[in-house]
């Protein structure tokens, strides 16, 4: 096809400091953490930048990349870098230029200010704050990189064969012919491309394969759906004809007088391209500006760059953006095919009548589409606008989604609807159309009575039933109503232009000014519901950083280790933002992942058997169809395991999982792992685990899959019960005899609420799917396994038991994940094991990498909980303080224990929040059902028990009248006070308590009050569109709470060239731990961090750790590698003292080796047995204090608390439920952080997934609220086609970030802070600004501002639903009548 491909490893390269400017900016702005994205974003920029984008032109572009790891604004920032249009400020002018400099009080213009002032100053002092602001970074390279573009922006294009570019050249000689490549394998039909060079020749295949050929063909374009087919549907064409882009009518975008003529092979970019630049043109804008406006949103560049129109239209998926807007806009299609005389025949059909039923058009086997035909309107009075909502706004599949249009007249001085078309996708199995709404409007006046009355015709004639595929009914019924009113509002405001237009130019339009009618009235509160983010701007993400200038602070190894001073490096490492140190390699894609290490020879492809239904015995396992497939070398069951002498049984507590299930026992969830299957290649292996034949005996009882089916049927893990209690538990027994109590509202009184809050699961979607690679050797007694693993020994300890080989012949090594989250710390160990198995039994090695779609289906989620709770409080002069909360939690463990205790446990210990609850009760119950074993997540519990803390303090807050801040700072705990489990607020108990002051800083910095005013008088002037904000703390525990986990180890050796290999415990995941580690090594022996390297993870070099989680790698790792270094250090000190202060590390290391010194030392880490670990059966002891905290004899579960608080603002579109990130602002407690830059990024990425968690991302099963899905118990979301994480656009607009001052850590080393997990639930303060919005909505709407609960997560629909207006109202009255006021969206918890 006469392209070009350049993939990464063609962009730059870290050999020989080739890295592009592109690599080196996301280096340099550390916009890569786990890495495994980074490679798809540089190449995405690199396609970008062949343009020299502006920053703007970005911003609409970058939209099909997902980075899970770093929040996204550093990959902003780096890319804009390299862009040469100005730096400017919101307004668009920039700062330093604009001439209201002095006055303007904008925020990003008063920072600069300070920033101007500090560089024109002296240089800083120690205690100063390091700032860093978008603007510095779009400003770093303009005298480097960006003045030098000229040398390295034409690179795309210089490195394109100049064959390809010269037309008379042989090879576009040759690609000019038709071609036809023939293509064979052993695992599949053999499949033939065709690529015909003209028409004819297309429709002469058509005629062949179709018309005789009973298996037919397929075209091919994009390979957008039909790679989508073949990879996740197993479907197979035996030919596809791919037509050349030399067939003039399929690839051309022309206007005539009267129409647009687009062929259907035209990509959808060049349309939208083509759109954007006759746009310009008055007599086209109103034609080509909506479709332009669904294009930028569908799907994203990199598909619509080669997707075509024709091939949307043919698929005729019922969610298609562009066939409602097309078929609205009265387009119509040209169908060619060869007639009996073979000449080429045509004929014309309306895209409204193409669409038959589910994927069927009206298109003949010989037909194609040749090119779509689309009226051009008037210049007035005719209107299209296109509409669509999803659950995410970029590269998302619609929910509903529209296109309208209407032509108006003047009749009797007044606006006559003469016609109109409404077309819909998401509403039924096809696109569909109204044709009664638009008859009921037809000669009706164009007000807003008109189409108030239509709404009620639309809502009838696209009524859905209660159990739809797809599921939220009510929600899309409501969406197309919402689409309707906002139709009529935005015709309403072109109105108003054209109205204009023909009073300037009254005889074009051949009109008189007396003629013209009046506009319909339109308030300014209602105008806001014109507004749509279909055709808005997208955002540019900005933000600030800001930090303490480095030191080194000295922290817990001075207790632990010391040392003399002097051998620190006074100078060095610790405390700066040095890079990760893998940055280079993540951005050229030669960072090693486990699935890029070079298989060896003879290595076999490994795919899991997995059931397809639950609830019943397994009552065969035929594996015969499997062994007949080519290329399949073994199947492996359970009883191979055993015949092994293995151990088949697995869990990381709870010994109740089994790697393979055996027959005859029951299937407890879907997808559980049956057998692997080994076969030369991936493919024959996958063949294979499909052919098995699966035998199922009926389910016996009713399947529990939710928590509320667990409470029913009394399905519970009951031996992870546990309860936290604490003051007077008669007051907390009463607070059921008062339930809707509200009291009279007057200083003294007790205020009492009850209530449930759900908080849903989260897929962790690390980019690298789980993977393993097992080498066996020495006759297949010893095992090497390279995985993606956050437990080296955990996969070590089981690969060893389930193979019965000793622990000492295996090896488990770890380079580098792509990313991990909590999701690889247990669940990653049964692919592990099933490769190391197959490997042993093969004697051959083995490769397992699950695709994205099994890995979702079967590794477990987030934890979904349910809370039940009771709270009261008491009304004081200044507010209201806490008095008691009784809570009961309910988490979703699934069909295996895993880590669904601890994870309960940590939510008890979160549940109070950062307040002082006098009387308290918490029980943790963990069902048992039949969802894959859920597990850890960031956060581990800790922010589903926070989120009922903020949850329950709002509600109090309601019913006491009291703003929510107000009620959050008046009760928050204080030096001297307790918190529930036992541990006191003070600095020698859990360090200095620093939530307040920051609460108080944050409170002032971003002003809050004055926000809020402005809020308040925002929504009162917009009926349609809201803003909220929110203003939420965090305390988050660090340690282990199960007490021996809270160890670790390193290994340190020094080298005579003075550099230094160290290998630790810990894994690497992209959270920057080896970066940290290095920084610490460096500063103990004085040395540049470059000089220090980890290698990998290796349970041969350290064995026995624990898994790398619980936010805990440095404290325990830096320590131990500090202790390793302490020690080869003091065994150097002589020699050191000998050679004098002068002598280089490498001199010293050299002598000290030929004096026979150990330069290799092992170093080990536990944390402090009185600060860490709790015993929940412990009683009280008989000798115990009395005035001793409750619960403080059970042990002091944390060492210390990462504090921090988070502010947001939100716009919400009440009328779609869409919603928008306006600013967030962190502030977080980092004690003296190691790297500041690593700490900022962790901030930035937990918060967006925290944001992530409680907005956009829902996992889904086929439970009671879902049943449209099969069989029961199945996970839906199982790819980011139907689960959404955080995009670029998605991030705050602006994303402040700050690290607290002046707050060292006596518990840990250097005096830092634990940071992965902390800042996750911050992003949670988004969702209650949400909450703050959509109860503003509600208010007006239904004239009481009164308690609700919205759960998590606040999805499109829920934040629509809940708004309950007047419209979601109309539609809750259609079919099975509801209260909108009491309704609440579908969810699976």
């Amino acid at each position: 096809d006469g392209c070009h491909i350049t993939t990464i490893e063609g962009v730059g390269k870290v050999k020989g400091d080739s890295l592009h400017p592109i690599q080196q900016a996301m280096v340099d702005m550390h916009g890569s953490q786990c890495g495994f994205c980074t490679p798809g974003i540089i190449v995405s920029l690199y396609a970008l930048f062949a343009t020299n984008p502006t920053s703007s032109y970005l911003e609409e572009h970058l939209d099909g990349n997902l980075c899970r790891c770093t929040g996204y604004r550093p990959i902003w920032d780096a890319a804009r870098s390299l862009c040469d249009d100005p730096v400017t400020g919101p307004c668009g002018t920039p700062c330093r230029e604009c001439p209201e400099r002095h006055e303007c009080e904008m925020e990003c213009n008063t920072d600069d200010k300070a920033k101007e002032k500090a560089d024109d100053g002296a240089a800083k002092k120690q205690g100063d704050t390091c700032c860093s602001s978008s603007e510095d970074k779009m400003s770093q390279y303009t005298e480097t990189l960006v003045k030098d573009k000229a040398n390295w922006i034409n690179q795309p294009n210089e490195m394109f064969p100049e064959s390809l570019r010269l037309a008379d050249s042989k090879e576009n000689i040759e690609l000019a012919k038709p071609l036809v490549v023939a293509n064979s394998t052993d695992y599949q039909s053999p499949s033939t491309w065709f690529k015909p060079t003209t028409l004819k020749q297309m429709l002469d295949l058509l005629e062949e394969f179709n018309g005789a050929c009973e298996s037919g063909c397929k075209i091919i374009v994009g390979n957008t759906e039909v790679g989508i087919e073949t990879q996740f549907k197993n479907a197979v064409y035996p030919r596809l004809i791919s037509p050349s882009e030399s067939i003039d009518s399929l690839f051309s975008f022309s206007t005539t007088s009267t129409h647009l003529e687009i062929g259907s092979c035209t990509s959808l970019s060049t349309i939208q391209h083509k759109c954007h630049d006759l746009a310009s043109q008055s007599n086209l804008a109103r034609t080509v500006q909506p479709m332009h406006d669904m294009l930028r949103w569908f799907a994203s560049t990199q598909i619509r760059n080669v997707a075509c129109l024709g091939g949307n239209l043919v698929t005729a998926s019922p969610i298609s953006d562009m066939n409602p807007m097309l078929a609205s806009m009265n387009a119509s299609l040209i169908l060619s095919s060869v007639s009996e005389a073979r000449e080429i025949t045509r004929r014309k059909v309306p895209v409204s009548e193409f669409f038959l039923k589910y994927r069927t058009v009206n298109l003949q086997p010989t037909e194609i589409v040749e090119k779509i035909e689309v009226p051009i309107l008037k210049e007035t009075l005719e209107y299209a606008f296109p509409f669509k909502q999803a659950r995410r706004r970029e590269d998302d599949i619609s929910i509903v989604t529209s296109g309208m249009w209407m032509r108006l007249g003047i009749q009797n001085s007044k606006f006559v609807i003469e016609a109109c078309n409404f077309a819909f996708g998401g509403m039924a199995p096809t696109t569909i159309m109204t044709p009664k709404t638009a008859e009921y409007l037809v000669g009706k006046g164009f007000c807003e009575k008109s189409f108030a009355e239509a709404r009620s015709v639309l809502l009838k004639e696209l009524e859905l039933p209660d159990v739809v595929p797809g599921g939220q009914e009510k929600y899309r019924m409501t969406l197309a109503s919402s689409f309707l009113h906002k139709f009529y509002l935005a015709v309403v405001e072109e109105l108003s232009k054209d109205i204009q237009k023909m009073k300037v130019d009254p005889e074009t339009f051949s009109i008189t000014g007396d003629e013209l009618p009046t506009l319909p009235k339109v308030g300014e509160r209602e105008a806001s519901g014109a507004k749509t983010f279909v055709s808005a701007s997208k955002p540019s993400i900005r933000g600030v950083q800001k930090y303490p200038a480095p030191r080194v602070a000295e922290g817990l190894e001075e207790k632990e280790i010391p040392m003399a001073k002097a051998a620190a490096n006074k100078d060095g490492a610790v405390g700066k933002p040095s890079k990760h140190q893998s940055g280079p390699l993540h951005c050229t894609g030669e960072a090693t992942y486990t699935d890029d290490i070079p298989l060896p020879p003879s290595t076999l492809q490994a795919a899991l058997i997995l059931s397809t239904e639950c609830g019943g015995i397994m009552e065969s396992l035929d594996t015969t169809s499997a062994m007949d497939v080519d290329g399949v070398v073994a199947v492996y069951t359970a009883a191979d395991v055993i015949a092994l002498g293995g151990d088949n049984t697995l869990g990381p507590i709870q010994h109740d999982e089994v790697l393979f299930l055996p027959v005859g026992e029951k299937v407890v969830t879907v997808g559980q792992v049956l057998g692997v299957v080994v076969g030369e290649t991936l493919e024959s292996a996958q063949l294979g685990a499909r052919s098995v034949k699966v035998g199922y005996g009926a389910a016996q009882e009713r399947i529990v899959v939710t928590i509320e089916d667990a409470i029913a049927a009394n399905s519970f893990y009951d031996y992870a019960r546990h309860t936290m209690e604490k003051g007077d538990m008669d007051l907390i027994s009463s607070l059921s005899e008062q339930v809707g109590t509200l009291g009279s509202k007057k200083v003294g009184d007790t205020v009492h609420v009850s209530g449930s809050i759900r908080s849903g699961g989260q897929e962790h979607f690390y980019l690298e799917t789980n993977s393993t690679l097992v080498v066996p050797s020495e006759s297949d007694t010893n095992l090497t396994i390279y995985c993606s693993t956050q437990a080296t020994s955990k996969t070590h300890t089981y690969c060893s038991s389930t193979t019965g080989t000793p622990q000492s012949k295996v090896v488990v090594r770890m380079k580098r994940m792509g990313g991990g989250f909590g999701g690889k710390e247990t669940r990653s160990v049964f692919a592990s094991c099933a490769a190391a198995v197959a490997a042993k039994l093969s004697s051959r090695p083995v490769r397992i990498t699950l695709s994205r779609d099994v890995d979702m289906s079967i590794t477990g989620t987030r934890h979904a909980f349910v809370s039940f709770y009771k709270a009261s409080a008491v009304l004081t002069e200044e507010g209201a303080k806490l008095q008691a909360l009784d809570v009961q939690l309910y988490n979703n463990g699934g069909c295996a224990f895993d880590l669904s205790g601890p994870v309960m446990d940590r939510a008890l210990f979160h549940v109070d929040g950062v307040y002082h609850w006098p009387n308290f009760r918490a029980v943790g119950n963990v069902c048992k059902t039949v969802q894959p074993p859920h597990t850890a997540f960031r956060g581990f519990g800790g922010p589903q028990g926070i989120v009922v803390a903020e949850h329950v303090v709002d509600h109090l807050a309601l019913a006491c009248n009291v703003p929510p801040e107000t009620m959050r700072r008046s009760n928050m705990l204080t030096e001297g006070n307790a918190t529930p489990f036992g541990m006191v607020i003070g600095e020698s108990f859990s360090g200095k308590w620093n939530v307040p002051t920051m609460w108080d800083r944050i409170l002032n910095e971003v002003d809050v009050p004055r926000r809020r005013t402005e809020i308040a008088e925002f929504n009162s002037k917009n009926k349609w569109v809201k803003k909220g904000i929110a203003f939420n703390p965090t305390k988050f525990g660090i340690a282990f709470t199960a007490k021996f986990m809270n160890q670790g180890g390193a290994l340190v050796h020094l080298y005579t060239d003075g550099t230094v290999l160290v290998s630790h415990g810990g894994t690497e995941m992209g959270q920057g731990l080896h970066t940290k580690v290095c920084q610490i090594a460096a500063q103990a022996f004085g040395i540049p961090v470059e000089n220090v390297y980890v290698n990998d993870t290796s349970s041969d070099k350290v064995a026995n750790t624990m898994p790398t989680a619980a936010s805990m790698s440095t404290d325990m790792y830096g320590m131990a590698t500090l202790e390793a270094c302490r020690k080869i250090l003091a065994r150097i000190q002589p020699v050191r003292e000998k050679l004098g202060p002068d002598a280089s590390l490498a001199e010293v290391a050299s002598t000290a080796w030929f004096e026979r010194i150990d330069l290799s030392a092992h170093g080990f880490f536990a944390l402090d047995n009185d600060r860490c670990g709790f015993d929940w059966d412990k009683s009280k002891p008989d000798n115990f204090p009395d005035d001793a905290p409750d619960n403080s004899w059970k042990g002091h579960p944390f060492n210390y608390f990462t504090q921090g608080v988070a502010c947001s603002e939100v716009e919400i579109d009440v009328l779609t439920g869409n919603h928008r990130v306006i600013r967030s602002d962190v502030l977080i407690d980092v004690g003296s952080s190691i790297n500041p830059a690593i700490d900022i990024g962790q901030v930035e990425g937990a918060f967006i997934q925290g944001m992530g968690w409680c907005t956009i991302e829902e996992v889904i099963y086929a439970d009671d609220d879902h049943t449209w899905i099969r069989p029961r118990g199945k996970t839906f979301t199982t790819g980011p086609g139907t689960y959404k994480i955080p995009a670029f656009n998605d991030c705050p607009e602006t994303f402040n970030v700050s690290l607290m001052e002046d707050v060292d850590n006596p518990f840990a080393v250097h005096s830092s802070k634990a940071i992965g997990e902390p800042p996750f639930f911050l992003g949670a303060s988004v969702f209650f600004a949400i909450k703050e919005a959509v109860r503003a909505a509600r208010t007006e709407a239904l004239g009481s501002d009164s308690y609700f609960e919205m759960r998590l997560p606040a999805t499109s629909e829920r934040i629509r639903m809940h708004c309950a207006d007047s419209i979601a109202a109309e539609s809750m009255s259609v079919g099975a009548p509801g209260s909108i006021e009491t309704f609440q969206p579908r969810g699976s918890y």
